[in-house]
């Protein structure tokens, strides 16, 4: 799991947790991270974006069952485009789409060696946006589309997919219309989403598909009143 020390990612581990797994939680956050030290789990602090941190990771790796690449900067808001700095959307990008690719690429042995899985953890701005967001969109974007080339190079030995999340909240602060607007009639939790990837993990004849964990947000037409 990487981005482990996050909201949706802490979750994500508990999951796994609870159903026996094995788990090695990956983050560049140290403080974050120990938080979840127990039995099971392994914590690695790795900054997915950084070659040699990923290569040293997976070295003695040899049969891994499922990688999650949940690591990225967690706020989409980047300020307008005209300002927008450079380092900045290379700081967005390379945690959220060059991470996954260089955990994939360093991890492939050990999953073709266990006919594993991955899941990459999206978006729904992958699809749909706010203004200046333009970092964030396209390093989710970039993703999902990483993940059915993944897919089919990979296939048949290792299966690719994705989850995209729409508004997930542990915040029980929320306003009731917030909620309501929801089809399903509530903002998601960090469950919804584990429950979604512990099913692909498992999911044999699924493969470089995205699943939209969003309560049918973006299926919902919004008109101004």
């Amino acid at each position: 799991m990487t981005g482990a020390a996050g909201l949706i990612g802490s979750a994500l581990v508990a999951h796994f947790l609870e159903r026996g797994w094995q788990v090695a939680a990956l983050d560049r956050d140290a403080p974050g991270l120990k938080q979840l030290e127990r039995e099971g789990v392994e914590l690695r602090v790795v900054d997915v974006s950084d070659e040699a941190q990923v290569r040293a990771f997976w070295e003695g790796e040899t049969r891994v069952d499922l990688l999650v690449n949940n690591a990225g900067i967690a706020s989409p808001e980047a300020g307008p485009v005209e300002t927008l700095a450079l380092e900045d959307w290379q700081a967005w990008l390379g945690a959220g789409l060059t991470g996954p690719m260089l955990m994939v690429k360093h991890g492939a042995r050990a999953l073709r060696t266990a006919g594993g899985a991955v899941v990459n953890i999206t978006s729904t701005r992958a699809a749909m946006s706010e203004p200046d967001c333009e970092p964030y969109a396209a390093a989710k974007g970039g993703l999902e589309a990483l993940t059915h080339a993944l897919a089919v190079s990979l296939g048949p030995d290792v299966r690719v997919n994705a989850v995209a999340p729409g508004w997930i909240s542990a915040n029980g602060d929320l306003r009731p219309v917030d909620h309501r607007q929801h089809p399903v009639g509530r903002v998601g939790r960090p469950e919804d989403v584990a429950g979604a990837v512990a099913w692909l993990a498992e999911a044999g004849f699924v493969t470089g598909q995205t699943v939209v964990v969003d309560g049918g947000m973006t299926r919902k037409m919004i008109y101004a009143d």
